[in-house]
């Protein structure tokens, strides 16, 4: 493995509804993913994350796990509905308690706390009034940012605003097959816009309690033309604005690009000077490219997303492709030259079948092949000139996977979710002396 520079920042990720359990305890409030998993039909499993993997009270076992893998920092995120039950109002201090003992736990294991304020567990009464259709949503997350960096600002040492809106945008009111469950298509472009004011917003309340650098973790893809029509090349440039230019450009002063969906009407004036406030950091979450051709006719997208072939599968049927993670990194330096901020990879990670041995080892060869080969195009991205100061592993834990409940498993430890065991993977080993290395 090659060399990294000095103080390169390596970590594991994890999100709150995906394993902490604990969804009615200590007066936390119901979020969309406590409703959206009770509906029928909705989870492939049929599960919901009411007990996920205990992390609220193993949390303790959990940063010994951190500790020993020998990561310099450990992102986490905070449940917006621990913190203010109904989505506005004063702080529920039991919440708060919470990540008070576990930012502390981690400092005294000598890790970093990276706090991730909003990762799609919006509370419920928030999306009763309308979530992040509504403008005022955009607010009510600046005051929470206030509220929980009040608390926790003198010790978590990055703050990353929202994690890949995108994804919650396109999944969970574009298509309906993450929460909320809204089938907007196109029309749901103000969910875009109020989030990215929301992190305009919340930057400036972060700014005024906490020296801290804040970020905000985007999910990128790069796209793959699939036809050489003009039809086709249209198609990739319609799916690589919505996709990778949507939540980027505006961020970096440069206005929302031409999308499809684009709403000017919702964009207020002053907005976009908002929400391009400064970051120090931008958060790169990347598994894979998209394959991308032109419609047939009469579909309602403006492109067809189709698989690749010659690559490598997980779990998930994803492609493996390491020299995609290369390409956007290079792809972003290209793009935005000085206006980009340093970039950490804030998830990186895949999902394979992992079953224990007679001896209850859980070795994981594929995902140490995956690893190794997306640190090395970071290390090349790097060489090639791109500020690439951190990269994060997704996940410490085998966790509750959204949609597809408990039936993919991305985690360096396994979990046996009936008695909640913890059994460090290969890949752990393996991780662990890479980063001692």
């Amino acid at each position: 493995m090659p060399d990294f520079p000095a103080g390169f920042r390596w970590g594991v990720s994890t999100s709150a509804y995906q394993i902490e359990g604990a969804t009615t305890v200590d007066g936390r409030g119901p979020s969309i993913w406590d409703t959206f998993a009770r509906e029928p039909g909705r989870i492939v499993d049929g599960s919901t994350g009411d007990e996920a993997c205990d992390h609220y009270h193993r949390h303790a076992e959990d940063t010994a796990l951190l500790a020993g893998l020998g990561v310099s920092a450990y992102r986490f995120s905070i449940a917006w509905p621990r913190v203010q039950p109904t989505g506005a109002g004063p702080a529920h201090a039991a919440g708060l308690d919470f990540y008070d003992r576990l930012v502390d736990g981690l400092l005294a294991a000598g890790v970093d706390p990276v706090a991730t304020l909003f990762h799609w567990d919006l509370p419920q009464a928030l999306e009763d009034a309308g979530g992040w259709l509504n403008r005022d949503t955009a607010a009510r997350f600046a005051e929470y940012a206030d509220l929980t960096a009040a608390r926790l600002g003198d010790r978590v040492k990055l703050w990353i605003t929202l994690n890949e809106p995108f994804i919650h945008m396109s999944l969970g009111h574009g298509i309906g097959t993450h929460a909320p469950g809204r089938m907007l298509l196109f029309d749901a472009f103000p969910v875009a816009h109020h989030q990215l004011l929301g992190h305009g917003l919340a930057v400036a309340a972060l700014r005024a309690r906490t020296a801290s650098p804040v970020a905000i973790a985007n999910n990128y893809s790069p796209v793959r033309q699939v036809g050489d029509t003009d039809a086709d090349r249209a198609a990739a440039q319609a799916y690589d604005a919505l996709h990778n230019r949507l939540f980027t450009d505006p961020l970096l002063g440069r206005g929302y690009p031409d999308a499809p969906g684009l709403d000017p009407a919702v964009i207020h004036d002053g907005d976009l000077d908002v929400l391009a406030a400064p970051i120090d950091v931008l958060g790169v979450n990347y598994y894979n490219p998209t394959g991308i051709r032109a419609p047939e006719e009469g579909s309602p997208l403006p492109f067809e997303m189709v698989p690749l072939d010659g690559y490598p599968r997980t779990a998930f049927d994803w492609p493996v492709a390491p020299d995609g993670l290369r390409e956007l990194l290079l792809q972003l330096h290209d793009r935005y030259g000085d206006a980009l901020p340093p970039i950490q990879v804030t998830e990186s990670g895949c999902a394979y079948d992992d079953v224990p041995d007679a001896q209850g080892r859980v070795d994981d060869p594929e995902r140490i092949a995956y690893l190794d080969g997306h640190v090395r195009a970071v290390h090349e991205a790097i060489t090639a000139g791109v500020p690439v100061t951190g990269y994060f592993v997704w996940s410490l834990l085998d966790n509750w996977e959204w949609a597809e409940g408990f039936t993919k498993r991305f985690g360096l430890v396994h979990v046996d979710y009936p008695t909640q065991r913890r059994t460090p993977k290969s890949s752990y080993a393996w991780f662990r002396d890479l980063v001692r290395r």
